[in-house]
């Protein structure tokens, strides 16, 4: 263990600022709610659907970001082509732009009048006020972290490693799947929670295109519209509660894989 130093402790005092600053509010969201309303909402089914949307939904983002973005990840980790800084600014244009411009964005592409809306509708999948449009809206402003952190882990294996696989007779996805995928499969793992969590907590983009059905931010929203503080607190400590139960065994299985890969 390093001993610590007066540039460390000075660090460390400083950056509680931020700690508390994040920490307070929700101690005291956690600690404000009356636990018979908490209990009262968990019985809600209104409640249990919203935050069934929000899982589920936020869950199918993610596998979908996985699926398209890693490859690009890969191609932008590998290789230099002309317009790559450009699809590297796409990609992080979400992160950027206020979440309701991203609504609008998606309800003018994905309406059923739309560019893309209009070919799906005639196969019976609708995304205004529906499961999809709340899907689509989680990937459009998480996608960005899977891709940028599995690039991240891409660019961090020795590209060597790849060729001697190559001389030895493994083909290119052969290669992909055996060393590369692997060796960069924490980083990835770290880029799909944080898309995760970016896709449960999103509302302004799922407002504009699909207010219905209540996903948990949604419903949170509209229960202080209408009936104030008192009935909106009990839903957020349950989202935030679950939030925080989820973080915490996904580290732990970070951690755990870790300690493995280091034995």
């Amino acid at each position: 263990m390093r001993k610590l130093d007066y540039t460390t402790i000075f660090f460390a005092f400083m950056g509680s600022f931020l700690v508390l600053f994040i920490f307070i509010p929700i101690l005291n969201l956690m600690v404000s709610s009356d636990p018979s309303s908490i209990w009262r909402n968990l019985q809600d089914t209104e409640v249990i659907k919203s935050i069934f949307v929000s899982v589920y939904s936020a869950l199918a983002a993610t596998v979908i970001a996985l699926l398209f973005g890693v490859p690009l990840a890969y191609v932008l980790a590998r290789h230099d082509f002309f317009g790559k800084g450009l699809v590297e600014s796409i990609i992080d244009i979400p992160v950027v732009i206020p979440h309701t411009v991203s609504g609008i964005a998606l309800l003018l592409v994905f309406t059923s009048g739309g560019i893309l809306g209009a070919p799906f509708s005639k196969f019976g999948i609708i995304f205004t006020d529906a499961l999809p449009g709340v899907v689509i809206a989680m990937l459009f402003v998480s996608s960005s972290f899977v891709v940028n952190s599995a690039r991240e882990g891409f660019e961090s294996i020795d590209p060597r490693m790849e060729k001697v696989a190559r001389t030895l007779g493994s083909g290119p996805l052969r290669t992909f799947f055996v060393i590369t995928l692997p060796l960069a499969l924490r980083s990835i793992a770290v880029g799909s929670i944080m898309c995760w969590a970016r896709a449960i907590s999103e509302f302004g983009a799922i407002i504009i295109i699909a207010y219905y059905p209540l996903a948990a931010p949604t419903l949170i929203y509209q229960r202080f519209v209408n009936f104030g503080l008192s009935e909106s607190t009990p839903v957020a400590v349950i989202l935030i509660s679950l939030c925080l139960i989820l973080f915490i065994l996904v580290r732990i299985l970070i951690k755990g894989w870790r300690t493995y890969d280091k034995n």
